[in-house]
């Protein structure tokens, strides 16, 4: 367990030597674990660099991120002019399916709002709008919309199954799906399967991103 000292000390070094942030105004506090990062930063991207650099640091187990964006003068813009460019950079990130995020503009902060299927969807679109000139901040209200359904997973797990050389995939039926054990999105999710019978194995299984995590069980039962 590392002291709150050590960890402020390295976060501020942190900050120091990361050539996105601009720590002169930055005053960091920690407490348990927990760092307070206050003071101002000259734009949106900074804040954001300043808050990675912190969650670097070994020891850091929470972060409240209070820095203000004081925007010099020259990069004041009026919020028709950011909106225009918010929306032409979420084109170029989500070419086929900005239309399904709206964003508003006022006094230079961006609320992003609507729907998307994929959560990276939800991040770019957050991401895209760091360095655009004049944003103070964004506060990203995107909804995720799933398409993948119960049924579509149990089909995807009686099909790893039947690839598996291990399994005797007519011995084997998945009854339903529930939200027990993480399968996380996009990868080979390696499944340990333990029936009521003792019978224990792993399947691995790939499932659509339905944002940060999808929460599914089996029930298998084994034919004897």
């Amino acid at each position: 367990m590392r002291s709150d000292s050590d960890i402020k000390r390295d976060v501020e070094d942190e900050l120091r030597w990361n050539p996105n942030v601009d720590s002169t105004d930055i005053a960091v506090a920690v407490k348990n674990g927990v760092v307070t990062l206050t003071g101002f930063v000259r734009s949106f991207a900074h804040k954001f660099a300043a808050e990675s650099a912190a969650k670097r640091v070994a020891g850091v187990v929470g972060l409240a991120n209070d820095l203000e964006v004081r925007l010099p003068g020259a990069d004041e813009r009026p919020d028709p002019e950011i909106a225009r460019d918010v929306v032409a950079e979420l084109k170029t990130w989500l070419p086929d399916s900005w239309q399904h995020v709206k964003p508003v503009v006022k006094n230079g902060r961006v609320t992003l709002e609507g729907e998307v299927e994929w959560n990276y969807q939800r991040e770019y679109a957050e991401r895209a709008l760091r360095w655009i000139k004049g944003v103070k901040g964004v506060s990203n209200l995107i909804r995720l919309k799933p398409q993948v359904t119960p049924t579509e997973i149990k089909h995807k797990i009686e099909e790893a199954f039947r690839r598996s050389a291990l399994i005797d995939a007519n011995r084997v039926a998945v009854k339903e799906t529930v939200t027990v054990a993480p399968v996380f999105a996009g990868l080979g999710n390696t499944l340990e399967i333990v029936t009521t019978g003792g019978l224990s194995f792993t399947i691995s299984i790939v499932v659509p991103d339905p944002g940060p995590a999808l929460f599914v069980a089996v029930t298998v039962i084994v034919k004897v």
